[in-house]
């Protein structure tokens, strides 16, 4: 365990949040909910949505930042963090968790979804199949690549191992990793997130996703289709760094999109940019969604 952590990350833990919980079609749907600083102002809502093999406590070392201007829900989506399994996932079902928990938190159709790697994936479904609900949607680092795109392996094939079963907290807990693999520097965010990344069972200490996620997925249709059909405000977050997130492919997206939608690159920010460079991301986050409630929106919302 790192013995450093600074004054931010202990202050934003301390910010109260509540566990709630919302069934979706037949599955207990968990999310963090944090009430706006001004309890007294209906604000817009502002819903973090975690990446593959994530969950909600990704998103609890930020969202206190967001609470002067926003009420913040962070979901774990089916398969994930504290929600239920399924037999089978769809992003259209990913969506309606998404859209549920914007609803059960009482949030109104001024409502930001910020979305990270897969969860990125599922923001912009939500943003396709729920326009009406929303004011508009974030990408964080989640490439949309043109149809011709030369991959160098299976997209369809999961990241996630096989999970093992651990004897003690502390053994499982001294084996998390980020996946896809990077370098972090930041010690004591990997150290939280892998600490809400366990479960006990009766055999001892494992991870709570679902290892069998992608083997029960259909993918559906392409990115890029559903990128080009999008109504609602969009902006993109992406670390410099990302092997993830090229340059070509972030001006692929932006050909495809138009110039109405700002693209924020993190210098010396990986894949998993808000864990290198947390606070260049809040100022990136904060700035964008300060542009957008005092502008008009350029892209028709039609």
């Amino acid at each position: 365990m790192t013995k450093h952590v600074p004054g931010w990350f202990s202050r934003a833990l301390e910010t109260p949040f509540e566990d709630r919980a919302v069934e979706v079609g037949g599955v207990p749907i968990h999310y963090l909910f944090w009430p706006s600083s001004d309890e007294s102002a209906q604000k817009p809502g502002l819903v973090f949505v975690h990446g593959n093999g994530a969950h909600a406590h990704w998103w609890t070392f930020l969202a206190p930042f967001f609470l002067a201007d926003y009420q913040v829900a962070a979901i774990d989506l089916s398969g994930a963090g504290d929600s239920g399994y399924r037999e089978h996932y769809t992003p259209e079902q990913f969506a309606e968790e998404v859209i549920s928990v914007a609803r059960d938190a009482g949030f109104g159709n001024d409502t930001i979804v910020v979305g990270h790697s897969f969860g990125g994936f599922i923001t912009l479904k939500t943003g396709l199949l729920h326009n009406d609900a929303l004011e508009g949607i974030v990408l964080v680092d989640s490439a949309v690549r043109p149809p011709d795109f030369k991959w160098e392996r299976d997209p369809r094939r999961s990241p996630i191992k096989p999970k093992r079963v651990y004897e003690t907290f502390e053994a499982a807990h001294a084996r998390f990793r980020l996946m896809p693999p990077q370098d972090c520097s930041n010690q004591f965010i990997l150290d939280y997130i892998g600490g809400h990344s366990l479960k006990q069972t009766e055999d001892g200490w494992t991870w709570k996703f679902d290892d069998g996620m992608f083997r029960k997925f259909d993918f559906g249709t392409n990115m890029h289709e559903e990128l080009a059909q999008l109504k609602c405000r969009v902006g993109v977050i992406y670390g410099e760094d990302s092997y993830l997130f090229s340059q070509d492919i972030a001006d692929y997206m932006f050909k495809v999109l138009d110039e109405s939608v700002p693209f924020v690159g993190i210098p010396e920010a990986q894949h998993h940019l808000f864990l290198d460079q947390p606070l260049a991301f809040v100022s990136a986050l904060r700035t964008l969604l300060a542009e957008w409630r005092h502008s008009r929106p350029n892209r028709l919302n039609v």
